[in-house]
């Protein structure tokens, strides 16, 4: 307990000395948020707030599990790897986009719909990237293709089904905490309650690793919302939002716990199927949109619902799905 106390600590102290100093950096930098025209309209003031702030988080992350190496095993190393590279994906998404934008804006061009990159090609990156993780746990040796299954005392085998559903999973989890980032302090708060079950799951069966691991990430989540909660001050982007989803999803691999990221992790899975549902809806109907805007954190907005208000129902909705997930956890690893 004293180093999962200590990881959080650490990491929190971390981001919080550090943002201060990335954010000027970042203005420099010309990394400021570009702003959608469709979106919201109370959004337009937000526009130049500087983003890729999870490189703050990320840095707190790697430098809170480096001083518990030896603490742990190559399991915490694996997880904080496989964190820093769909944060990597997230970077070189908000990388291109500033690029872009700071090109348009010096040639005196339009902006065009899309920044960044196309959408098949940050598939293929976490296609890529998710194939190894799910490779990887398939033949480790206190993984291996079970999961647990939510409110039961089963670990179901899944056999030569385990890493196409592991594969789903990583991705489906890192696209929905990326959607979940559009309202200040949203995709902060949202993940660090959810880690916060598998903090618990993980502390109960002794996966010393994913303590630790699970602690940093709470720690810079923590920090980061200090200047991430409204109005912000910065923005995560998707450096940060990936990484988060790649931590969540990485964790519950370990744990074996994949399953109980649709019940803790609702929110992630309500925000996605409004975009997926929005989407059909709009082909099937000839243009007609069943939310004002998706993801639905938006529609709410558009309703007229104040941001910070919609923000803390997220994060309440969020911690009562926690506490639903707690009842059921069964204890019976290590």
């Amino acid at each position: 307990m004293i180093y999962v106390i200590l990881s959080t600590l650490i990491s929190f102290a971390i981001v919080v000395l550090l943002t201060p100093k990335f954010i000027p950096f970042l203005q420099r930098l010309k990394m400021g948020q570009t702003i959608r025209e469709l979106g919201p309209k109370s959004h337009y003031k937000k526009a130049g707030t500087p983003t890729m702030g999870g490189l703050v988080m990320m840095l707190g992350i790697l430098v809170t599990c480096a001083l518990f190496f030896t603490k742990a095993d190559g399991d915490l190393i694996f997880a904080l790897f496989v964190t820093l590279i769909f944060g990597l994906i997230g970077f070189l998404d908000d990388y291109i986009k500033m690029v872009q934008k700071n090109r348009l804006n010096s040639e005196g061009g339009v902006l065009v719909p899309y920044l960044g990159m196309l959408p098949i090609q940050k598939l293929l990156l976490q296609f890529s990237a998710a194939g190894a993780v799910a490779v990887y746990a398939a033949f480790h040796p206190t993984i291996g293709t079970s999961i647990v299954i939510p409110f039961t005392n089963i670990v179901w085998n899944m056999g030569i089904f385990y890493i196409p559903f592991v594969i789903i999973a990583i991705v489906a989890v890192v696209n929905a905490a990326n959607l979940t980032d559009g309202l200040d302090g949203l995709a902060c708060g949202v993940t660090m309650i959810i880690l916060f079950f598998f903090l618990v799951f993980s502390l109960a069966n002794g996966f010393t690793s994913m303590n630790i691991f699970t602690a940093s990430v709470i720690g810079a989540c923590l920090g980061f919302l200090c200047y991430n909660a409204h109005p912000a001050s910065i923005f995560m982007g998707d450096t940060g939002s990936m990484a988060l989803g790649g931590a969540v999803v990485i964790v519950s691999i370990f744990t074996r716990s994949e399953l109980y990221i649709l019940i803790a992790g609702g929110i992630y899975l309500i925000e996605a199927l409004s975009v997926i549902l929005q989407v059909f809806y709009f082909k099937k109907t000839g243009g007609k949109r069943l939310f004002k805007m998706a993801p639905i954190h938006h529609h709410f907005e558009l309703l007229g619902h104040h941001e910070t208000k919609i923000v803390t129902c997220f994060w309440i909705t969020t911690a009562v799905l926690v506490l639903i997930s707690l009842l059921s956890l069964p204890i019976m690893f290590g």
